[in-house]
């Protein structure tokens, strides 16, 4: 199933609340999903990891050099700490 973002808000310590476009939406922590390497190295920096936005083309987060995530996986993320017993 296709699922876009639909709104970002920054939380502490690379946690995201992400909205989506099904009514969806919860908390997803960044640094559980990717490693600080590569195209996502610059996010280890506070203010450039918070520099987030939706990019309503793709459906989903980006950050000012590119870097973006699967709304797909960023959904399941969410649905997984919704789910009793599920995660942290």
């Amino acid at each position: 199933m296709l699922v876009d973002v639909v709104d970002v808000q920054l939380r502490e310590s690379y946690r995201l609340w992400l909205k989506f476009d099904d009514g969806v939406e919860g908390e997803v922590d960044i640094a559980a999903l990717v490693d600080f390497d590569g195209v996502f190295e610059p996010l280890q920096a506070p203010e450039f990891f918070a520099a987030v936005r939706v990019e309503p083309a793709l459906g989903t987060i980006v950050w000012p050099n590119g870097a973006d995530l699967d709304s797909v996986v960023l959904h399941a993320a969410v649905l997984e700490r919704r789910t009793p017993g599920a995660g942290a």
